[in-house]
């Protein structure tokens, strides 16, 4: 197996185990994004063939501090599919995802295809059937988070389960760059922020990732979902933890962590 081929294989490996692997950003040419991002597409393949449905995608370091934190100057993004979505209010098992940590996020769903080598601000706005609250469940496939640009890119952008709000709101019907947003764990806030700690604004993020899903050849299309990035620091979790996730103007959303075990 080549180098990428070992680093997809150990992160397949830790997923279906339920044991996080060591770090594998030695394994790809020092700072090799397009290596890492072709491990994560061998696994996306392995993922289609199984059967697993293709939903949309995940945005990833969207704040500037972690980008900072990790020697980058763009964020990066990772695959969701069907078997990742859990309902709001659902009671999702704490090793449903390995190492799990919880954001609160704007999500866009799609009405139409952006296939353009560039878009607009516009494109983005148009193409937009509606938005809700989200709260992305994020985990690690390698052990202790010990994680750099290259291990995260490779791992999905460390994406593990999503939760989507369930009152659809039009992008005219609130301020995407100024929705501030609480993230309660059993009561008490542990995160809060607002739309434009994501690039700026959600659209920018989510203009980025169609530019770059064109570029990658898996371009967005109707029905996509894009969870454009963390509007709060995010906060570990554990089981018997209630997550309460509101955004000023979009709604609330909400998940509990039970001890129940992976399926």
């Amino acid at each position: 197996m080549s180098p990428i081929e070992q680093v997809a294989e150990a992160l397949r490996t830790a997923e279906s185990s339920g044991t996080p692997c060591a770090p594998i950003a030695s394994l790809l040419p020092a700072g090799n994004l397009a290596a890492a991002y072709q491990a994560q597409e061998i696994n996306t393949r392995a993922a289609l063939a199984a059967g697993r449905r293709l939903v949309g995608r995940k945005i990833g370091l969207t704040s500037s501090s972690v980008q900072t934190q990790l020697g980058v100057d763009q964020p990066d993004y990772g695959m969701l599919f069907a078997d990742m979505a859990w309902d709001d209010c659902a009671e999702v098992p704490i090793d449903a995802v390995l190492q799990p940590k919880v954001e609160a996020e704007v999500a866009l769903v799609l009405d139409r295809d952006l296939p353009h080598e560039r878009h607009t601000i516009a494109d983005i706005i148009c193409a937009t059937a509606y938005a809700l609250p989200c709260i992305e469940i994020v985990g690690s496939r390698i052990a202790d988070w010990k994680i750099g640009i290259l291990d995260t890119i490779a791992d999905n952008a460390s994406s593990g389960a999503f939760v989507l709000g369930t009152s659809p709101r039009k992008l005219s019907d609130f301020d995407l760059r100024l929705c501030g947003m609480v993230l309660e764990a059993n009561g008490q806030t542990v995160s809060s922020g607002a739309g434009r700690a994501c690039l700026g604004n959600p659209l920018n993020a989510a203009r980025w990732l169609a530019d770059v899903m064109v570029a990658s050849g898996r371009p967005l299309g109707a029905g996509d979902i894009i969870l454009t990035g963390a509007l709060g620091p995010m906060t570990a979790v554990q089981a018997s933890d209630t997550i309460d996730v509101r955004i000023n103007g979009l709604g609330s959303v909400s998940v509990r962590f039970g001890k129940g075990t992976r399926a």
